[in-house]
């Protein structure tokens, strides 16, 4: 199996309340699925919130908490989040806004940079989004939290132990300062090898176009071609000079 080392890095900055971060991720993993070296490329997810002061309110719908802070209408609170669901549907998704919890996404993205630990943060991400869009789940609590690492193969006491610690708060900090200081205002978001960009949840098409670039850079980069001028005397292993 190829190590982290060997292998060219995507990262997504997302927030788990972003509607356009699941659609972006299914549309970019559909990129992914039929590229032919896509078992060199390594995805990290980043930590971004888009209301980092929202109180989690459960039994207050998503359309309310935008027409209370973003100065819509409920009417048109609906209608935009319906028209995000017809989008979601196109890639298969399927989105429930009148059941989604109003919830600070801190927490989940706590939850996130543990399964990263253990190796299961893109699966932890795929929970995290299908539990708030599509099963209206809370994802600022800790015991949704801890159902959804029991289901990809995370130890529940140590997903608890975790949570209740404030454990990998710093971290979800420091992925969210770093996004300010290269210049990301909006996700999904992302970077590819630190060379290249997307913004937004951009057709499949753009992605594979992208992943093909900066892929091949890379390999030219951590690949490089000697051209020989000249054969003088050598060792090779097992100490055989000729």
């Amino acid at each position: 199996m190829d190590s982290k080392e060997n292998k060219m890095k995507v990262e997504i900055w997302s927030d788990v309340m972003c509607p356009f971060c699941y659609i972006g991720k299914r549309k970019f993993e559909n990129a992914l699925s039929v590229f032919p070296e896509k078992d060199k490329i390594e995805v990290e997810w980043k930590s971004f919130q888009l209301a980092p002061e929202m109180e989690t309110t459960p039994g207050k719908t998503i359309h309310e908490y935008l027409s209370e802070h973003k100065g819509f209408s409920l009417a048109d609170a609906k209608k935009m989040n319906d028209h995000v669901t017809g989008l979601a549907a196109k890639v298969g998704l399927t989105y429930n806004f009148d059941k989604a919890v109003v919830a600070n996404s801190f927490n989940a993205h706590r939850f996130s940079h543990f399964a990263k630990e253990k190796g299961k943060q893109n699966e932890a991400e795929e929970k995290l989004f299908h539990a708030y869009f599509t099963e209206g789940k809370n994802t600022d609590d800790y015991n949704t939290l801890i159902k959804l690492g029991e289901e990809i193969g995370l130890e529940p006491m140590e997903v608890r132990t975790a949570l209740e610690k404030g454990t990998f708060g710093d971290e979800v900090t420091a992925d969210i300062e770093e996004a300010h200081q290269l210049g990301v205002n909006g996700v999904p978001f992302f970077v590819f090898d630190r060379k290249y960009a997307v913004s937004g949840a951009q057709e499949s098409q753009i992605f594979k176009q992208v992943l093909a670039k900066s892929f091949e850079e890379w390999s030219e980069k951590n690949h490089v071609a000697f051209t020989e001028m000249g054969n003088g005397e050598v060792c090779t292993p097992g100490v055989k000079c000729k």
